[in-house]
């Protein structure tokens, strides 16, 4: 029987075998981890390259900028406010005060300062934690541009392995310019222009070693010195870096000296930008009726992020000289209409719109959308609709015109009701007689002479006449349409007043010329063609009919309040007083004024356009045409100026001329070719007819005759 075996001789063949699994094992496991190490390097070294290699530096947010007429930028629209500008625009003194506060040897290094990070490292290693950073300018790029601003020793070594990279792929300059472009500097600020403007009011390239010296401290600490809410710690930040220009040989004592005791000025801050969420000075607003149509159309046509994110540059056609001259007149009419509408709902309170244009290009020179901006949005001058009352009336007169109708051609029986669908109707008014010339009727704006004429002229004639001018609400086919019962906006109804400036031809109002994208390149521009809507001699007989209602009839305020130009317009009342109007025009600027409560409701006791808007538009007109000559219409050559015997309303004789030094009834006015009356006057040179009434030709109806103006 053989020998019992030891427990060495059972246990030690199983524990080699133990020893060589495990070894085996262990070999196992480490080539795991070191592929596994292997792989996720790589695929971090991956990433890296793919970060870098998709890093764009002229990528980002950017304000689309608003330009007045005259290029000069009134406003920006923006999810941040960012402008970018080249690095060679920009003042040495904002370079110098850069480089000397964040990264001296920018120049010299590939990315990483290793003399900084080695004394950060001290820093941080003292306190347990990252306190210090010791970053370049390329780490702070890659930060802004593909990192978080957390502090952990990860995302610092993801900082350092970038920088390096983006400084094999993009110069020094084009590194530099970046980061001048993207830099938070308070205040809602992204980058050194729009800083520059936001707290100068200047463009970057003007800046003072003072100023620079100031935005430049605001880099690590944006908003704790904040020059308006902490000016001590902001000027003490911009004698640190002015201090450090110094012993860097940057300045020199003298140059020192200067820029420390130089005042610190900061412009008040001023509402300049949509969709930035940032406070605004009330008192500086401006145009901010304007500027939100024009956002609303950008909007449209190229989308909400294009237009706060994507840079464009629009061209608007915005004249800030008369814009103030505007927000003026409005503003001190209506405190002198409502001077206590401050404690009132916004509802009740009384609102006004104005709007400019020149009627040659179709151009919005200026616009009012009401009493306060911040208070109320709606824009009354565009999107409000109301009731046009007596100023939709040349509207119906041109439509007469262009059939054949002359200025003194007579409506008659107008004491007589006209018939409509609830029966007989006979309009009231403040000015009624039996009969009126078409010049007359207009100038003291009869009630029945409109209704009667739009039933001799047709109510669908009206209708496509109005639209021709270019009124785009319904109008509705009633006969007190002539009275104005239509809906429509102030901008239509004043662009329709424009035909009549400018020849019969309608010029389609515009608020943009042109935008372009951040590189100059142009993505749109206005097209729209003007269009003839009626005839030249129809457009200079209007104008010489609302010149009449200027100079004697409603708008005589214009003149009582100063306005001398020659000039041509309409007031409009509306039923129990709620909406007020006046339309005029001199030949080269169109205004309409509108005055009423959004909740439609009386303006004043007796609240007529001639008291309520008149004097308003006659302060902008005023304002708007100082130093300009007086002008008139040259008569187109469709139109003959002819003399009439105020007896018979035919041509005047040779006897009635001589009759007319005694009596007075000679007279002239103008027709367009083909209307004016072409027999003479039979009245005077024979005695036998001296003393016979001849009745006036053309009474086929018994309404239209072609008759004198009389005083009117």
């Amino acid at each position: 029987m053989a020998p019992p075996l030891h427990f060495s001789q059972v246990v030690e063949p199983d524990l080699n075998r133990l020893r060589k699994y495990t070894s085996y094992g262990f070999w196992m496991v480490v080539a795991c981890l070191a592929v596994y190490c292997l792989l996720s390097l790589q695929g971090y070294a991956s990433s890296l390259d793919k970060t870098a290699k998709d890093l764009a530096l002229d990528t980002g947010p950017q304000a689309s900028l608003v330009f007045d007429r005259s290029g000069q930028l009134v406003f920006s629209f923006a999810s941040e406010e960012r402008t970018d500008v080249l690095l060679d625009s920009l003042s040495p003194n904002v370079i110098a005060a850069v480089l000397t506060s964040e990264d001296r040897h920018f120049y010299r290094h590939v990315g990483l300062d290793a003399v900084r990070m080695g004394g950060a490292a001290l820093v941080n290693a003292k306190s347990g934690r990252i306190v210090q950073g010791g970053s370049t300018i390329t780490q702070q790029l890659v930060r802004l541009l593909a990192l978080t601003r957390e502090r952990t020793y990860s995302r610092k070594w993801r900082e350092a392995l970038l920088a390096l990279r983006i400084e094999r792929r993009f110069t020094k300059p084009q590194i530099l310019e970046a980061y001048l472009n993207r830099i938070y500097l308070g205040d809602g600020y992204f980058g050194i222009e729009t800083a520059s403007r936001g707290y100068f009011g200047k463009h970057s390239s003007s800046l003072s070693t003072s100023e620079a010296a100031l935005l430049a401290g605001l880099i690590k600490c944006p908003s704790s010195c904040s020059p308006r809410l902490e000016p001590e710690r902001a000027r003490a930040r911009r004698n640190i870096v002015l201090r450090a220009m110094a012993d860097t040989g940057v300045l020199t004592k003298q140059e020192y000296d200067a820029a420390v005791g130089t005042p610190m000025l900061v412009a008040v801050r001023r509402h300049n930008s949509f969709g930035s969420n940032q406070e605004e000075d009330p008192t500086r607003a401006c145009a901010l009726y304007f500027i939100e149509a024009v956002r609303r159309q950008l909007v449209s046509q190229f989308g909400e992020d294009q237009v706060l994110r994507g840079g464009l540059r629009v061209y608007t056609t915005l004249d800030m000289r008369l814009q103030k001259s505007a927000e003026d007149a409005i503003t001190r009419r209506l405190e002198e209409l409502d001077p206590d509408a401050k404690a009132a709902a916004n509802a009740s309170r009384l609102e006004a719109g104005l709007v400019a244009i020149d009627p040659h290009t179709g151009e919005m020179l200026a616009l009012v959308g009401g009493r306060d901006f911040h208070r109320s949005s709606f824009n009354r001058a565009i999107q409000a609709q109301r009731q046009a009352g007596s100023a939709f009336k040349p509207l119906l007169y041109a439509a007469a015109l262009e059939q054949g109708y002359a200025p003194s051609s007579l409506i008659t029986n107008l004491d007589t009701p006209i018939s409509s669908g609830s029966g007989p109707w006979l309009p009231q008014g403040e000015h009624e007689a039996e009969s009126y010339t078409l010049r007359q009727a207009l100038t003291v704006s009869s009630n029945r002479a409109a209704a009667r004429l739009m039933q001799l002229v047709g109510i669908s004639t009206t209708q496509s006449y109005a639209r021709r001018l270019g009124i785009s609400s319904p109008l509705p086919s009633v006969p007190s349409l002539a009275l104005g019962s239509a809906d429509v906006s102030l901008l239509d109804l004043t662009s329709a007043y424009g035909a009549f400036a400018n020849d019969g031809v309608v010029a389609p109002h515009i608020l943009i010329r042109r935008v372009e994208d951040r590189s100059g390149e142009v993505l749109w521009q206005e097209s729209r063609q003007p269009y003839r809507a009626v005839h030249p001699g129809t457009a200079y007989l209007m104008s010489t009919m609302l010149a009449d209602v200027m100079d004697r009839g409603t708008g005589t305020g214009a003149r009582a309040a100063g306005f001398r130009l020659a000039a041509a317009g309409k007031t409009g009342t509306t039923d129990d007083y709620s909406d007020a109007w006046f339309i005029g025009y001199t030949p080269r600027l169109l205004a309409g004024v509108w005055f009423g409560r959004d909740r439609p409701g009386p303006i004043m006791r007796r609240g007529f356009a001639a008291t309520v808007a008149v004097p308003a538009w006659a302060r902008f007109m005023k304002e708007a045409t100082a130093g300009d000559k007086s002008e008139w219409f040259k008569p187109p050559i469709d139109v003959e100026r002819v003399t009439i015997c105020r007896a018979s309303g035919l041509r005047a004789s040779d006897d009635c001329r001589l009759a007319a030094v005694q009596k007075g009834d000679v007279y002239d006015d103008y027709f367009r070719m083909g209307t004016a009356p072409y027999e003479n006057c039979p009245v005077h040179g024979a005695e036998a007819l001296s003393e016979v009434p001849v009745e006036p030709v053309g009474s086929d109806y018994g309404v239209i005759k072609t008759a004198l103006s009389g005083g009117f």
